[in-house]
């Protein structure tokens, strides 16, 4: 059964793990939202943490601003449970608005959805990548061979 809580222990909150997701992680857009995203060490129960942010320069207003990211953390929290039930390894993400006026929730969510499956499908394909299959006799040097 799907569960679309989106608890505390699932917020970014420490902020070296948030600078480090925008320095070091893989930037995936859908318009109006971008997702960066970052493989990270986190608690054994916890799969993702997530945090949000609007920039101060195109919305001025903190009410405008707070009023983004409730709507871009409730299409997460509804979109959550189709993406990340398949995530083997932790990931730190966060989802930045980018546009200039401010959305509806219809808008936003298109969007969370659209980035979502962009982050699915990259992580299907980098993880294929890094997980080589295991080495047999003919991946051995010629000196190894019997």
């Amino acid at each position: 059964m799907a569960t679309f809580e989106f608890p505390k222990k699932q917020r970014l909150s420490r902020k070296k793990l948030w600078e480090a997701v925008f320095q070091k992680g893989v930037r995936l857009k859908a318009y109006p939202l971008a997702l960066y995203a970052l493989q990270a060490d986190l608690p054994e129960d916890v799969r993702v943490q997530a945090g949000f942010a609007v920039p101060k320069r195109s919305f001025k207003k903190a009410v405008d601003r707070n009023h983004i990211k409730r709507l871009i953390r409730e299409a997460y929290r509804l979109g959550k449970p189709a993406h990340f039930n398949t995530l083997e390894r932790p990931f730190a993400l966060v989802f930045l608005y980018l546009g200039k006026d401010t959305p509806d929730f219809a808008r936003i969510s298109r969007a969370m959805r659209a980035v979502l499956n962009e982050f699915e499908a990259h992580e299907a394909t980098t993880q294929t990548q890094t997980d080589p299959a295991p080495p047999g006799p003919d991946s051995l040097p010629d000196r190894h061979r019997v």
